[in-house]
């Protein structure tokens, strides 16, 4: 729990984005957590200079809240053995941690924030969750859509966005960063209530 025990101080919030370091992958789909912390920085006038636990980090605060920005350099697939010793290091309440990473099964230009949950698949997801020892941390979504045709996923998440893409992208990163702000000041219930939207003229079967 957050302590107001003397000489304590409070945990501080630990927003995570997931992607593949390096400028091979810098574009891909599976690289959209990198995106999203890359514009919250820029909102914020903040810069990742610093690394720690296998991770870029910026630490500042945020519509008021201490905030640690991260983004793991050990490809996704590994990301919890980055996550869990920031989150550890930091002491980081498992409430106050934020994982943000695509989601193959949203359509693009959708977002979805849950309080918690399992991996739905997601590799990087899971390593976090396997480190950790818990599901019980919020994460936000955002939809990347499914691959055309029979092509593999695999495939599919390691692909750039078409230009077109890159503008429905850009559109729905300025919302998850609003997000991100609101779950900051308000909790993960009142971002839930302001951005778990449909994108206009795009439907979805999942929750």
């Amino acid at each position: 729990m957050s302590g107001s025990s003397p000489g304590r101080e409070i945990s501080p919030f630990l927003v995570v984005g997931l992607g593949n370091p390096g400028a091979r992958y810098a574009g891909n789909r599976h690289n959209v957590g990198f995106h999203c912390l890359h514009k919250l920085a820029a909102a914020h006038q903040l810069e990742f200079k610093q690394r720690q636990k296998r991770a870029r980090i910026a630490r500042s605060s945020i519509s008021g809240q201490p905030v640690i920005l991260a983004m793991p350099q050990t490809f996704m697939n590994e990301s919890g053995r980055s996550v869990a010793p920031l989150a550890r290091f930091y002491r980081v309440e498992t409430s106050r941690l934020l994982v943000i990473y695509d989601e193959l099964d949203l359509p693009l230009g959708a977002l979805r924030l849950r309080p918690q949950g399992g991996s739905g698949g997601h590799k990087g997801m899971r390593s976090i969750i396997q480190h950790l020892g818990s599901e019980a941390f919020p994460r936000m979504r955002i939809g990347i859509g499914r691959p055309p045709g029979r092509m593999d996923p695999a495939d599919y998440v390691l692909q750039n966005f078409s230009a077109d893409e890159k503008l429905l992208v850009e559109e729905v990163l300025e919302q998850a960063v609003a997000a991100v702000e609101t779950w900051l000041t308000a909790g993960i219930e009142s971002a839930m209530d302001q951005y778990n939207q449909r994108p206009k003229g795009v439907g979805d079967g999942t929750e």
